[in-house]
């Protein structure tokens, strides 16, 4: 793929509305054009101990933080008609579409490619599996990061201009 908006979502808790950080990687003309990072006061507003344990960010992180409209409203013209791309993209989906109606807000149907799936059809067997850092790897990304959603993106965005 050439033009896209690579995208990971971290959550506060076990609600997929809870987004506390957006990672966003737009590719234009099979270049990496921009990078938006941004931290989300999540709703509802907590923490679990698990996702907390994953990705390493807590109440204190985002206290501070705008709210998803607001932040959505400054990445969405980076977006603009792109195609969306995540790893497991049904699970960045369903946070979206579930901060969307959170914020009775008007989902814009955003096409979404999932490098999870396009990892299984072209590595198949060859990857002891097919998670983020195992595949960032093997299309030449240094997964370091994994779980902090710019570095995820990135990854992603990778992953997206080898095998899409």
């Amino acid at each position: 793929m050439d033009n896209f908006a690579a995208i990971d979502f971290e959550t506060a808790n076990r609600e997929p509305c809870s987004i506390c950080s957006i990672g966003v990687v737009v590719v234009r003309n099979g270049i990496i054009s921009e990078k938006i990072y941004r931290l989300v006061r999540p709703k509802p507003c907590f923490y679990s101990r698990f996702n907390t344990s994953v990705h390493g960010l807590t109440h204190m992180d985002t206290a501070d933080a705008p709210e998803f409209p607001e932040v959505w409203k400054e990445i969405a013209p980076a977006i603009g008609s792109l195609t969306l791309v995540a790893h497991n993209s049904r699970f960045d989906e369903m946070c979206l579409r579930s901060a969307f109606a959170s914020y009775g807000m008007t989902y814009p149907e955003y096409p979404f490619k999932c490098t999870c799936t396009a990892s299984r059809r072209t590595f198949g067997r060859a990857l002891p599996n097919h998670r983020l850092p195992t595949v960032a790897a093997a299309c030449g990304y240094d997964l370091t990061r994994h779980h902090n959603a710019m570095a995820d993106a990135e990854a992603c965005a990778i992953i997206a201009m080898k095998i899409l």
